[in-house]
């Protein structure tokens, strides 16, 4: 007798239709994979079908599967991609019918022919102007050959390989239409994605950095974990660079930015500039963690100056709060962020200026490579010229483009 849970099978689909709803739940409430990736899904399946009725009913093609194939091919994630690839395509594909044609009417459809096909497709679609494309070449290229061969006249087989050649023009037209006319993909806010993840990784680690040096618990192994996360952030740095490309690359020919209130590349140099800026603190903060970790091995936890330390804990927490304002960066709430920016950075300099002035007042040995001070100075005063750039930067944008 079955218990009162169900069987293996009905808790197994009991668990997979909670996961969809759940799914579809996510993708209709916020913006983010889901929804794009149903909107993508649902845009092509439009783009197909349309693909499929101008090519099956209206031209009553003879190989009609090769509209809505290019029609899928091409729905790229922006406007952008969409052109260029569609462009791509139909090159590489042309390339392709061409060829057999040429290779075609002068060796006839046997078995050399192919061979010769395959092999002077395969090295054109090694042209880098075609890109991902290329493979398409040879791809296209099998395809026109059997279409070649099957035809039984001269006037058959012209008209065939133009019609491969028409099919992907209109697939690929179709499906650039539909991308720009139904819900064009519109990243904007994965550049503000990309902003948070690196603003969060410093934010984190910073903060766990400033109060052992305000409390002087600089132990080896304490040293040695900032280290490894400080070194691991370059995956989260390259996801936010492309998330910046791609959000850039997305108001390319894209009409969806003619809605928008503020409009213009300008706001994506503001993005850019807190990108750059967490980016490069990042790297600096991995320098300092390396040479905290090296001093402790050397020294044995021996600091000699508590005072510096004091200081340089003053400091790292003023840049975290300023991480954390530049993490949470909008564009429709950028005046007051800035307000915000300007009164953090003008406590970060002080502070600067405490560690820097401090550091010489106190004779440390700055110049001793074995001594961390030199470092922890001049890193304290890169992170500080890079987190008022980025907060001069917006401050300029605040109530223009951004």
């Amino acid at each position: 007798m079955a218990g009162e849970g169900g069987g293996p099978r009905e808790v197994a689909a009991q668990g997979w239709f909670d996961r969809a709803w759940q799914w579809w739940q996510r993708a209709r409430g916020v913006p983010g994979y889901e929804r794009h990736t149903l909107l993508l899904v649902l845009k092509s399946t439009l783009a197909a079908t349309l693909a499929w009725v101008v090519s099956y009913y209206v031209l009553d093609a003879s190989s009609p599967a090769f509209a809505p194939f290019s029609a899928v091919l091409i729905m790229q994630v922006t406007v952008y991609q969409s052109l260029l690839q569609s462009l791509r395509y139909l090159a590489a594909v042309a390339a392709g019918v061409a060829m057999v044609a040429a290779l075609g009417f002068l060796g006839g459809p046997d078995l050399l022919t192919f061979a010769l096909v395959a092999l002077v497709g395969l090295a054109i679609g090694r042209w880098p102007a075609l890109g991902v494309q290329g493979s398409q070449v040879a791809t296209a290229a099998f395809f026109a050959f059997a279409t070649y061969a099957s035809a039984t006249s001269g006037t058959e087989k012209v008209t065939q390989l133009g019609q491969i050649i028409l099919l992907v023009l209109i697939g690929c037209g179709i499906g650039v239409v539909v991308n720009v006319t139904v819900a064009p993909p519109m990243r904007y806010r994965s550049a503000e994605y990309g902003i948070r993840s690196l603003s969060t990784a410093l934010v984190e680690l910073v903060s766990d950095m400033y109060p052992a040096l305000r409390e002087g618990e600089l132990d080896e192994e304490r040293c040695r974990h900032w280290r490894s996360r400080a070194e691991q952030t370059g995956g989260l740095i390259a996801q936010a660079r492309d998330g910046f490309r791609t959000a850039e690359e997305s108001l390319y020919y894209n009409p969806r930015r003619l809605l928008r209130r503020h409009r213009g590349r300008a706001s994506f140099e503001g993005y850019g500039a807190v990108l750059g800026a967490l980016e490069r603190s990042l790297y600096q903060v991995a320098s300092l963690t390396r040479s905290l970790h090296q001093w402790q091995e050397d020294e044995e936890g021996r600091h000699d100056d508590r005072a510096f330390l004091l200081g340089y804990a003053d400091f790292l927490e003023a840049l975290a709060q300023i991480a954390q304002v530049l993490g949470t960066v909008d564009e429709d709430s950028l005046a007051e962020q800035s307000r915000q920016l300007r009164r953090l950075a003008d406590e970060a300099q002080r502070c600067c200026r405490t560690v820097t002035d401090g550091a010489s007042r106190a004779g440390l040995p700055l110049a001793d490579p074995t001594r961390p001070y030199g470092v922890l100075v001049v890193e304290c005063t890169r992170l500080m010229e890079e987190f008022q750039h980025a907060s001069d930067v917006l401050q300029r944008y605040a109530g223009q483009e951004l």
